[in-house]
């Protein structure tokens, strides 16, 4: 009986401005990954399929060492599990930012005290913020991070 071949989280570098790009790619390989902040990737995937990513089908990522092992750095489940959540409580951080925003864009809350608010997107002093009006004549606004925040369809 072949045994399955077990998948685990393995840590990349990648040069800055490069995230959105290898996010496309995985998405199309169908790798499942996470992008927390710029510069760093996590790919869930068989060694082997993390290394013939890199080296065959050129992926712009520079796999971390685990200098006790000499070998790709493996992140436990658990550990990758409470990091992403983590991450996605944080106001400042949150992942990946698939889908730029213009201002005025309308955009759904997807996380925090206003999920599910709808409204418009407005930066002010390089701070975003979700407008809502009544009537076209009233207007509030609150702050939300930019990794909550969806573009959405009115």
């Amino acid at each position: 009986m072949e045994q399955a071949v077990q998948t685990k989280w393995y840590a990349a570098r990648t040069r800055y401005g490069q995230e959105r790009k290898i996010h496309e790619r995985l998405d199309r390989e169908g790798v499942e990954h996470f992008i927390p902040v710029n510069n760093l990737v996590f790919l869930r995937t068989t060694k082997t399929d993390a290394l013939e990513l890199a080296n065959m089908k050129a992926l712009p990522v520079r796999y971390i060492i685990d200098c006790a092992t000499r070998t790709l750095l493996v992140v436990p489940d658990k550990q990758m599990e409470d990091f992403r959540r983590v991450l996605d409580l944080s106001l400042e951080s949150g992942g990946l930012v698939d889908k730029p925003l213009s201002l005025g864009d309308w955009v759904r809350v997807t996380k925090g005290p206003l999920k599910g608010v709808e409204g418009r997107v407005l930066e002010l002093q390089g701070r975003l913020y979700v407008v809502v009006g009544l009537m076209d004549c009233l207007f509030a606004k609150a702050r939300v991070p930019r990794s909550w925040i969806e573009k959405c369809e009115k």
